[in-house]
């Protein structure tokens, strides 16, 4: 199976990087400056799993780009989702399945309507990764867990040998037949720890520490009711278990919003929190709306002291 990996960045380098370990059929389709910093030091993971060391990964660019791939994995941030389309558009052919790994639901409707969707599988991963200051994959939690499957719930013969390739490699990988309840949980998960950390620009046990983990239990209930309402109600399991990790004292959990924004980075603001309050009703989500306001007001700031910045320079 021939698999392009759309981005060779944190999420896209881990689970490529697994499957080259493997010994899959792997290509990274990525910029000119991640191609030349890939040629110069290799693709470097380094987990608890183990790590890996490959010398001269397989990249190529997209105007390079004439083979059509199996399967393509999606792994960009949301706001770079039309740039990322753009550079593969041409090498989707009439049996390439996409597997997005991307957060939020909204890219659904852009990939649908730029593919078809047949062409477009469901997806989501669970694991904290970030690129260190030497380009190395870190992988900072327990988990690298990935599943996947038809929208429809359906074994289709290709989402069968998909697994099969998937099930080789080192990280965890999983054929679900409800794979759009589980990207609505990840959906609440994310926009829940997001929306908290992010508004109190601390993590999980210093919210708890402050007094305020009835907050981050408040805003939790808020986006279940959201995905209620969207008809995908978050399972008793979800609800029993989630609840613990927004109110444990001594947690480290932070959203890697958080982390994008401590370093002045863009934001997946409008696909992850905007987009989930929108899908609701404001009135009963104050919580949501107060949260996306603050991000939204961060991207302002951000564009301002960009602006200024490029006018002094």
């Amino acid at each position: 199976m021939r698999i392009l990996v759309v981005g060779a960045g944190s999420v896209g380098g881990y689970f490529g990087g697994r499957l080259l370990e493997a010994g899959q059929d792997v290509t990274f389709l990525v910029r000119p400056r991640r191609a030349a910093a890939l040629a110069a030091t290799g693709l470097v993971i380094r987990s608890r799993f183990g790590d890996v060391s490959v010398s001269s990964p397989p990249t190529i660019l997209a105007e390079d780009l004439h083979e059509r791939p199996d399967l393509v994995l999606l792994a960009c941030k949301a706001y770079d989702l039309e740039g990322a389309t753009n550079s593969f558009v041409a090498a989707v052919g009439p049996n390439t399945a996409i597997l997005p790994l991307l957060n939020g639901m909204r890219y659904l409707d852009i990939l649908d309507t730029r593919f078809r969707a047949g062409h477009v599988l469901g997806g989501q991963c669970l694991i904290c990764v970030i690129l260190n200051e030497r380009g190395e994959i870190v992988h900072l939690n327990e988990t690298h867990n990935l599943s996947f499957g038809e929208r429809d719930g359906s074994r289709s013969a290709r989402v069968e040998a998909i697994a099969s390739v998937l099930s080789n490699a080192n990280f965890q990988s999983r054929l679900s037949e409800a794979i759009l309840e589980e990207m609505w949980e990840k959906w609440v998960f994310i926009a829940t720890s997001a929306g908290i950390t992010c508004l109190m620009r601390a993590a999980v046990g210093d919210i708890v520490a402050a007094g305020a983990a009835d907050l981050a239990i408040r805003l939790l209930d808020e986006c279940c009711t959201i995905a209620t309402q969207q008809g995908f109600p978050p399972s008793s399991r979800f609800i029993e278990l989630n609840p613990a990790v927004f109110s444990t004292a001594g947690s480290g959990l932070t959203a890697s919003m958080l982390r994008d924004i401590e370093r002045a980075a863009p934001i997946e603001a409008d696909h992850i929190v905007g987009d989930l309050l929108g899908r609701g009703d404001e009135n009963a989500s104050p919580l949501v709306r107060i949260a996306y306001a603050h991000l939204k007001a961060y991207e302002a700031r951000r564009a301002r002291e960009m602006t200024f910045s490029r006018k002094a320079a």
